[in-house]
């Protein structure tokens, strides 16, 4: 029997679209994979807040950082190559740190769906 449904609801930083978003994904997976696609998803998972500070890492001189965490190999270089676009860029992405750490959890949550659903190990 299953004791804690949702264990997603620990993660830290986790917004209500994240967790219906999640329960979604898991809802066709049995016990056992539902636990291995949450596992997987917490070690792939970043949290917003952790996002939001390395964007702010863009005002000391080491813009993009953020970029790089969140797979976005192409935009990392140029933000620190530019400057972070000359702080535009930087600026907006601390606007919009959310919805970027949204898209990232997005993906990696179905790359552990599939991952999970088909059973490679």
């Amino acid at each position: 029997m299953n004791t804690n449904p949702d264990p997603y609801l620990m993660f830290p930083g986790i917004s209500m679209e994240e967790a219906s978003y999640l329960s979604k994904a898991a809802e066709d997976l049995d016990d056992v994979q539902r636990r291995n696609f949450y596992g997987l998803y917490a070690s792939k998972r970043k949290n917003p807040q952790d996002i939001m500070l390395l964007a702010l890492l863009g005002f000391v001189g080491v813009a993009g950082v953020h970029r790089f965490v969140l797979n976005q190999i192409g935009m990392g270089l140029l933000y620190f190559f530019t400057g972070g676009l000359c702080f535009i860029g930087t600026i907006v992405d601390l606007i919009n740190h959310k919805s970027l750490t949204a898209e990232y959890n997005q993906n990696m949550a179905l790359e552990s769906y599939n991952i999970v659903k088909l059973n490679i190990r």
